[in-house]
């Protein structure tokens, strides 16, 4: 049976669950309600470790709570600061990074993931990948802070140097919607 296209956090699950093998370590950037977490915690296995940040506590405490109760706690390091600054809790080499950008669902609009700290975030997880590690970014457009990180994320990805850096830029072009793009980084080893 044939599949639909994925959407662009259906096609980010599935590029990780390639490039990633039990025992990873990984950094959800963007926990929000810790669906993406759980998930990331699931693919590293009992070996594996994830740091999830985010800069609002409503969404450390949903997450933790989604984790005990999957019984995946005990794999994750819970941070509550604002992605940019996750180079300063992390030195360990990472096997994949997940950004899923915007705002937190159910939750102020008006707090969103912006363009400075997204792309401070996104150079300090460049420096920590692995050859061969996977960094991916859903980008939702259908706001302005959204429009405004897709801009300069893209700008910034396309101007990486491609005998470091595979880029993929993944999004739909023909909906009247506006569905979020997923942009891929792999490090090239």
């Amino acid at each position: 049976m044939k599949q639909d296209l994925k959407q662009a956090v259906e096609f980010s699950h599935s590029i990780l669950t390639e490039q990633l093998q039990a025992g990873a370590n990984v950094i959800d950037a963007t926990v929000g309600n810790g669906n993406d977490t759980e998930f990331l915690a699931e693919l590293v296995g009992a070996e594996g470790q994830v740091w999830g940040f985010d800069i609002q506590s409503q969404a450390i405490e949903t997450t933790k709570d989604k984790l005990a109760e999957s019984e995946l706690l005990e794999r994750v390091t819970l941070i509550q600061v604002g992605h940019q600054k996750l180079g300063q809790y992390i030195s360990a080499e990472i096997d994949g990074i997940l950004f899923n950008l915007g705002y937190l669902p159910g939750a102020d609009k008006e707090v969103t993931t912006t363009v400075e700290t997204t792309l401070q975030a996104v150079k300090a997880g460049l420096e920590r990948l692995v050859e061969g590690g996977v960094m991916v970014i859903v980008i939702y457009t259908g706001h302005q802070a959204g429009k405004e990180e897709a801009e300069a994320l893209l700008e910034y990805a396309q101007g990486l140097n491609y005998k470091e850096y595979n880029v993929l830029h993944y999004h739909f072009i023909n909906q009247a919607s506006k569905p979020p793009e997923a942009l891929v980084i792999k490090k090239r080893g």
